[in-house]
């Protein structure tokens, strides 16, 4: 397998710590950028149609943890039934706004990644396609009910 990042991520958030747990809760959601490389502008054709996009991104050298406990719970929980950064592939994924195209300068809201991460993919989000407004969220519904 091969990852050619096609850009890189710009926002305010310079370390971690930093970074809001969830780039929807900020208020207001600050001005973040997509800068997309030369070589891959062309891909751009088309996008400014839509008002959000699906952002896959490289989160960077992280622990390989198979069980957390998430910030807001002290409950050990498997990775993937999980949002944490500590993954096998620390491959992050964000829907964001889309506010601005300017040559290969996408202006996005709502990210919740540090200021130069890779950026691995952009998609565009698609109401018909990507929402399940009737989706469980496993445990952290009140009741979950496990899946059999």
């Amino acid at each position: 397998m091969n990852l050619r990042p096609i850009g890189r991520l710009r926002t305010p958030f310079a370390t971690l710590q930093d970074c809001p747990r969830n780039g929807r809760k900020l208020q207001p959601p600050p001005d973040c950028v997509a800068e997309v490389d030369e070589a891959y502008a062309e891909g751009l054709l088309d996008l400014d149609g839509f008002s959000h996009l699906i952002l896959l991104y490289w989160l960077g050298p992280q622990p390989d943890l198979l069980t957390i406990a998430p910030r807001f719970d002290v409950t050990p929980r498997g990775v993937f039934a999980s949002r944490a950064p500590v993954r096998p592939n620390p491959i992050g994924l964000s829907v964001v706004s889309l506010h601005g195209i300017a040559g290969r300068r996408l202006t996005i809201r709502n990210l919740d990644c540090r200021d130069d991460t890779p950026l691995l993919d952009i998609k565009p989000y698609l109401r018909t396609t990507d929402c399940e407004p009737g989706a469980a969220m496993g445990w952290l519904e009140p009741t979950p009910e496990p899946i059999r």
